[in-house]
């Protein structure tokens, strides 16, 4: 009996361990897999004339993982892992890194940079991928109103036709502006612009546009186009464009002689604006979405507090270049990551679902968001959070 309780035992025992090992190996993936971080990708301008704009976006973004990842990640315990390709401000370039970073990287999501024709050639192709796509800085009006169904792009940024309206108020309300003269770049991001001014011009009856003049990017000289805004009468100009030909146009307009007051889209603020315009760069008023000038509340006085520790050389709110990228990309990480949590996976379409009808309120470094995008509305930011700055040597600061 003794050796047969014995021989039994030790069959048992074999199949015990042969059946744990067969658990075990089975488990294994599953257990790895949970602690897989999530990648999610940026593509943007980190070099050239744009690059402070992609930096500026790529330090929000790094904050904001880093504290969610502190706090315990996400989906048990899993940390975001950020990958970032450079666009050069080229549509194809962007384009090809957004399909690597898809395809090869399995990134979950993707965040995008400045330049909104790098971002409208991009929409199409998280569309069909099925990938978020959150842009925290272009503008285009088109990038998020794509006609898209489902549409996977979701913005915490300015929209273009309300940034519009807003410019042609300012230059009525600050400097009592009637005829308005538009100098726009000659890509999708002007024409977006026309379009919107042309529009928003109509609901004011005391505005008139008196002309409309175009520029490349590469122009070092605009003395033509200001010349003939300044015959038709043009009180104010009205320019979109990115910080090197924003420069280029102060230069022209001060060899000039002309004073006319400058009211600016965002683009200038994303490079290297004042060095680049010399001494008249302060004369430009522009938008922006967050100052970390004057009081702070207390996620303000956080992030900043963040971005001094993290960066030495930002010792205030002056040396804190490009502001609006970081703020941004601070809320939209942030936005993203309880999404995610509230999808319980990291499925595409799961993910747009849960940014489509985000529960609770989330206090963040521009606002406190409130269900900020649902089926139909895919801009988390409106009007009431734009604010126009302008720059004081290398600080930007409020005008208002």
């Amino acid at each position: 009996m003794k050796n047969v309780c014995s021989g039994r035992c030790r069959f048992t025992l074999v199949a015990w361990a042969t059946a744990s090992i067969a658990l075990a190996a089975l488990a294994a993936p599953s257990s790895l897999s949970a602690q897989e971080p999530i990648k999610i990708g940026h593509v943007a301008a980190l070099s050239g004339g744009s690059a402070q704009s992609g930096e500026a976006i790529t330090r929000g973004l790094s904050l904001a993982i880093e504290e969610i990842n502190a706090g315990g990640g996400v989906l048990g315990g899993r940390k975001i892992e950020l990958l970032q390709r450079d666009d050069e401000s080229v549509p194809p370039k962007g384009v090809v890194a957004a399909r690597e970073l898809i395809s090869k990287e399995k990134v979950v999501a993707l965040f995008g940079g400045i330049d909104s024709p790098v971002a409208l050639a991009t929409v199409p192709v998280v569309n069909k991928e099925k990938v978020p796509y959150m842009g925290v800085w272009a503008a285009g009006t088109g990038i998020t109103r794509n006609g898209a169904e489902p549409n996977f792009v979701f913005r915490v940024s300015a929209v273009d036709v309300l940034v519009d309206v807003k410019l042609l108020d300012y230059a009525n309300k600050k400097f009592g502006s009637i005829k308005p003269g538009l100098l726009l770049v000659n890509n999708p991001w002007g024409a977006s612009n026309e379009t919107g001014l042309l529009e928003a011009a109509k609901s004011n009856a005391a505005l008139h546009i008196v002309g409309v003049e175009k520029f490349e990017n590469a122009d070092v000289d605009m003395t033509a186009q200001l010349t003939r805004l300044k015959e038709k009468g043009a009180d104010t100009v009205i320019i979109v464009g990115n910080a090197a030909p924003g420069a280029q146009l102060m230069k022209s307009r001060e060899r000039m002689g002309w004073t006319v007051p400058i009211v600016s889209h965002w683009g200038i603020s994303g490079g290297r604006f004042p060095e680049l315009a010399g001494p008249t760069a302060g004369d430009a008023h522009f938008v922006q979405t967050y100052s970390f000038f004057g009081k702070q509340g207390t996620i303000g006085e956080r992030v900043l507090a963040a971005l001094k520790k993290k960066y030495p050389q930002i010792k205030g709110p002056e040396d804190i270049f490009s502001p609006v990228g970081t703020a941004n990309a601070y809320d939209a990480m942030h936005l993203l990551a309880k999404a995610i949590t509230q999808a319980g996976a990291t499925d595409g379409d799961k993910i747009r679902e849960a940014l489509e009808n985000l529960s609770g309120k989330y206090e963040g470094l521009i606002k406190t968001y409130d269900h900020p995008f649902s089926k139909t509305e895919h801009d988390a930011l409106g009007p009431g959070d734009y604010i126009m700055v302008r720059y004081d040597g290398e600080k930007i600061v409020p005008t208002q």
